[in-house]
């Protein structure tokens, strides 16, 4: 038995390399109600504090490609009826125009000349 090896395996290995969409799955799995970061990240052999800068990165939209889509509460108002053939300019600027209400009751009114990378911005620094 002199030539035997032993190998000891102490805690997680290091440098691990970990894929876009593993780390998206880990991060949506630590943000399910009642989920635990440190939790979570033990299923997965993660340290949390690597956990957690994920999940900060995919909520500040720097984890990597698009962030994911996200369905936002819609009200339609009726519109009043033109009272000519030839729309105002008015009329015309209202119709290519949306309009966001935060639910902490800010309104942001948007054209549609703004980039999406410029209103996803914007969005970002009202929610945070």
């Amino acid at each position: 038995m002199p030539n035997s090896q032993i190998e000891i395996i102490n805690g997680r290995e290091r440098r691990r390399r970990w894929s876009l969409d593993d780390k998206l799955r880990i991060v949506a799995e630590s943000r399910e109600p009642g989920a635990s970061v440190r939790t979570v990240a033990a299923r997965h052999d993660v340290y949390p504090n690597l956990l957690s800068t994920w999940r900060n990165l995919e909520r500040r939209g720097r984890l990597g490609g698009e962030a994911p889509a996200r369905f936002v509460p819609v009200r339609l108002i009726e519109a009043t009826p033109a009272t000519g053939a030839i729309e105002s300019s008015a009329t015309a600027a209202a119709a290519d125009t949306i309009e966001i209400t935060l639910p902490d009751g800010s309104r942001v009114r948007v054209g549609n000349d703004v980039s999406l990378a410029s209103l996803r911005r914007v969005m970002t620094v009202l929610r945070g």
